[in-house]
């Protein structure tokens, strides 16, 4: 198989992770081979390898240490010819059954070409800014690329979202997509609830917010129901972890206006081992977003057994069972994020049952699991694609 993603660690988000995690279990099938081919930092070829069987070819695009978080334009349009002529190279000397692109665009877009090319198969998993009207940052660039988005969906053997929501949107610009779905997994060892309760009358309370500090995320109205609370609660403090958003500098000078300096910290960015303690240290997770995936933020705060209150996306329909493990909020309503989280403060009892119950939850959902997916359906693709050239 043939993997792209221009995201890997620690370079990008959620997608980066996913793949990581989807690798490292491909790595114990002793019949699945992979050259996956993503972006380097720095301004050299990299190789890796996971196992025996799993390559890591990471091209030149660029990229330094400074904004690990998302690429720019000229990055991803970097990647998407290096990695259309280095895979094709790959091709031309070894054979691949499968091309699995993470992203519509661009790996989408290279997949297609190359599948075109060497009469290939390709699979197309969405991941969410590569589906138009995901993200405001886009909104422009969506009128320009949805033809090419839909097209390659069109073509490609499969379509993957890894959620319902993200489905329902991406039938929004083409409604007779047949679109299978394949949840994001998590990595319940790394992350697992704290041994020690805490006591809302005797210490303070944390709610998290972690992500990405964009506007899209809706971490505003947390600050705001934070400030409707801080009288009643003078015990709640608010962590807010992640940077390389356009919505940093508005946050801190929302929590500067609102007095709010001393309730408030901003960790900044983080890495996988900071993000553990980061979970550990908190009591209620909050992810007010306006769009999103299948969020791995959710997932990591469900195995590490914090109740969550979220917007009905990403996931929420799958993630967030009403009033067991969470609360479902309205967008961008401040006062609705603060009823939810006062539930939560008042009924020590409820909190710890709804922590419990994400645990269960994010049992459930092992990348095991998700690898075995995706490898159910390579084999699918590999025997649909055999039976049409019998038939020719």
């Amino acid at each position: 198989m043939l993997f792209l993603n221009y995201e890997y660690p620690p370079l990008g988000g959620g997608a980066g992770n996913a793949s990581k995690h989807i690798l490292e279990e491909y790595a114990h099938f002793s019949d699945i081979q992979v050259d996956f081919v993503t972006s380097a930092i720095g301004d050299a070829y990299e190789i890796e390898m996971i196992g025996e069987r799993i390559r890591i070819h990471k091209l030149p695009i660029g990229k330094n240490h400074r904004k690990l978080r998302y690429q720019s334009h000229a990055e991803i349009l970097k990647y998407t010819w290096k990695s259309y002529y280095f895979s094709k190279q790959l091709l031309q000397s070894e054979r691949f059954d499968v091309l699995h692109a993470f992203f519509g665009i661009p790996c989408g877009y290279v997949a297609m070409k190359l599948g075109n090319k060497f009469k290939i198969p390709y699979i197309v998993s969405l991941r969410g800014a590569d589906v138009p009207g995901y993200s405001e940052r886009f909104s422009f660039l969506y009128k320009i690329v949805t033809p090419l988005i839909t097209r390659v969906w069109k073509r490609a053997s499969r379509v993957v979202s890894n959620s319902k929501g993200l489905r329902t949107l991406a039938l929004t610009s083409n409604s007779n997509q047949p679109i299978d779905i394949i949840y994001n997994g998590v990595d319940t060892k790394t992350f697992f609830p704290k041994q020690e309760s805490k006591s809302v009358e005797s210490k303070e309370v944390v709610l998290l917010c972690a992500s990405r500090l964009s506007r899209r995320k809706g971490f505003k109205y947390v600050v705001d129901a934070l400030h409707l609370l801080r009288s009643r609660y003078p015990t709640v403090r608010l962590l807010i972890a992640g940077g390389e958003g356009d919505a940093e500098a508005e946050l801190r000078q929302q929590v500067k206006s609102l007095n709010l300096s001393d309730r408030v910290e901003f960790f900044g960015e983080y890495n996988a081992q900071q993000l553990v303690h980061i979970q550990q240290r908190s009591d209620i997770f909050i992810l007010p977003s306006f769009n999103e995936g299948m969020s791995n933020n959710i997932l990591e705060a469900l195995a590490s057994g914090l109740p969550v209150i979220m917007t009905p996306t990403g996931g929420a329909e799958e993630l967030i069972r009403e009033g067991e493990n969470g609360y479902i909020v309205r967008f961008g309503d401040a006062q609705d994020i603060a009823e939810k989280i006062e539930r939560l403060l008042i009924n020590l009892e409820l909190c710890q049952r709804m922590s419990r119950q994400s645990r269960i939850i994010a049992e459930s959902m092992s990348w095991k699991n998700v690898a075995e997916s995706y490898i159910h359906l390579y084999q699918n693709v590999k025997s649909e694609t055999m039976y049409a050239l019998k038939e020719k």
